[in-house]
């Protein structure tokens, strides 16, 4: 089943055209990676996708809505999260609290009930705050939950942001970068994460450098160059593209990838 249909997608910035007529669509259920050089247009891509950016032309729909355009906070109400390359983490907050912080969405905000400190209120935080303990079980933090995220590895951070997108329930989940600036225990931690998501049935699209951990969790890859679709298809059919190993791979990495 069609979860994301994107279609003719373009933006350009000045006179650089950084998505040129980007067309792909997202399987409910699976692991979709996007991979490219450096300056290929995979980030661009992600902040069109959860409405950072707005596109020039194309349309992007979600489960069958259109939200071409959107902003972000209605891309994460129709079911979009994100995390982000570079961290966005609340510091002056414990790992607990991060992760309440991703179910606002899914929360009564009332005036009355809040001022008042109704029961049904107070059900609904402890309910939240339950949840948020689960997801960092989840991801592996449970003896973090009560840490200030200040404190915390930077590898566990990264862990700490899926989780908090993870609150809000989403229907598409967007890594970008995951792994980056991770050693080869924390990146593994990664992969053992995005396997156990994508095993509950999770749909993600993964931005991400790590070829070996690239081709180790996902079901289908698109791969951009300059902005446009260059190939995609199965890991073991895009890493055998002669137009990928020339553009990105490189002659080796058939053989790294499998390592």
């Amino acid at each position: 089943m069609t979860l994301l249909s994107v279609d003719n997608l373009t933006k350009s910035f000045g006179g650089i055209r950084a998505i040129d007529n980007v067309s792909f669509v997202i399987k409910q259920g699976a692991v979709h990676s996007i991979i490219g050089p450096n300056g290929a247009g995979k980030t661009t891509l992600l902040n069109l996708l959860s409405g950072l950016v707005a596109p020039d032309a194309g349309s992007i729909r979600l489960d069958g809505v259109d939200l071409t355009g959107a902003a972000p906070y209605r891309m994460a109400a129709a079911g979009l999260g994100r995390t982000f390359q570079n961290l966005q983490v609340f510091f002056n907050m414990s790992a607990l609290e991060n992760v309440m912080t991703g179910r606002h969405l899914r929360e009564r905000d009332a005036l009355w009930p809040a001022l008042l400190r109704l029961p049904s209120l107070v059900q609904s935080e402890i309910a939240t705050r339950e949840r948020a303990l689960q997801l960092l079980a989840q991801v592996g933090l449970a003896d973090w939950a009560h840490a200030p995220a200040e404190s915390m590895p930077y590898g566990s951070l990264k862990r700490l942001e899926i989780a908090r997108a993870l609150a809000a329930e989403p229907k598409l989940l967007l890594l970008d970068e995951p792994a980056a600036g991770l050693n080869a225990t924390e990146a593994q931690a990664i992969d053992a994460l995005i396997k156990r998501l994508a095993g509950m049935g999770t749909t993600v699209i993964l931005v991400e450098h790590n070829m070996k951990l690239v081709m180790g969790v996902s079901d289908h890859l698109l791969v951009l160059d300059q902005g446009r679709v260059l190939a995609e298809g199965t890991p073991s059919q895009v890493r055998a593209n002669p137009s990928v190993i020339e553009a990105y791979l490189g002659a080796d990495e058939p053989e790294a990838a499998h390592a």
